[in-house]
């Protein structure tokens, strides 16, 4: 079992939080950043930012701290970002369009090399500069373009099947946008963005807090 299979997975999920900021940082021109700051920034005490860092490493000088594009091209090594991921979608619909419109993806090395679809209307199309296919040339896409993730965007009755695509295609991690879980072998990595869960959440704690105000 490697170090990095035992580092706690709320630990690992902050690096991309330290990584956002050292972003932000690192354009404003600031040369270094305090383990206080960034925890103020984030919300956090320094003392978990200092755990956390420790996981992966010895990082920053007493006395001076973080040495901002040190650590955030440390960081990017860690999350294997040093480099680029290419990636399929599958769905061109709404939010497939909003996706291959986001090109904030390019910028952090995650590349949408083709988009698949099964709709009649939709193949053939081109959306954001990508000629969209044919949902049974998946696999020929994935092999041939050396792809590594699959971003999934369509109807949830569509997914189980289309994750079962993936799967055989040999993609290795999976982004999944509709609220269907999917169930692929454990050796394929899947994150679910589910924008209703969120929302869901977002209204209990905004009740909780308003509750506590009426109580105060």
């Amino acid at each position: 079992m490697s170090s990095r299979s035992r580092v706690p997975r709320p630990a690992a999920r902050r690096l991309s939080l330290y990584l956002r900021e050292l972003k932000l940082r690192a354009r404003d021109g600031s040369a270094t950043i305090s383990s206080r700051q960034l925890g103020e920034a984030l919300g956090l005490t320094d003392a978990q930012v200092r755990k956390d860092l420790a996981h992966f490493g010895h990082f920053g000088q007493p006395g001076v701290g973080y040495r901002c594009v040190d650590l955030l091209e440390r960081l990017r090594m860690i999350m294997g970002i040093d480099r680029a991921w290419p990636c399929v979608l599958v769905g061109a619909g709404n939010i497939g369009r909003a996706l291959l419109s986001y090109r904030r993806f390019e910028e952090d090395g995650f590349e949408i090399k083709a988009v698949f679809d099964r709709s009649r209307d939709i193949v053939g199309t081109t959306i954001a500069g990508h000629k969209v296919r044919p949902i049974e040339d998946l696999a020929r896409g994935v092999a041939s373009l050396k792809a590594e993730i699959g971003i999934v965007a369509v109807p949830a009755d569509a997914a189980p099947a289309v994750a079962a695509m993936l799967v055989d295609a040999r993609i290795r991690g999976i982004l999944n946008f509709t609220p269907c879980r999917l169930d692929v072998p454990a050796a394929i990595c899947v994150r679910n963005v589910d924008f209703s869960v969120a929302l869901e959440q977002l209204a209990f704690d905004v009740s909780l807090a308003a509750a506590q105000d009426d109580e105060s």
